[in-house]
């Protein structure tokens, strides 16, 4: 799995960042960063949340 983030939807809400600092972060303006493109175990699992808590809908997962 391969998380995209769509930085023009994103409105540094920090959802992901909360759900796993270990795969996402934000830059100086709030907006997502990716540290993690292709998560595995447990960071996966948590990935998956965070896509479905982000408000703006900015994360998604691809196979």
């Amino acid at each position: 799995m391969r998380i995209v983030a769509d930085t023009d939807l994103c409105i540094g809400a920090g959802q992901c960042v909360l759900t796993e600092p270990e795969v996402f972060d934000q830059d100086d303006d709030g907006t997502v960063v990716v540290l993690v493109e292709n998560p595995e175990g447990g960071q996966l699992d948590s990935a998956r949340e965070a896509v479905k808590l982000c408000p703006a809908m900015a994360l998604s997962l691809q196979e």
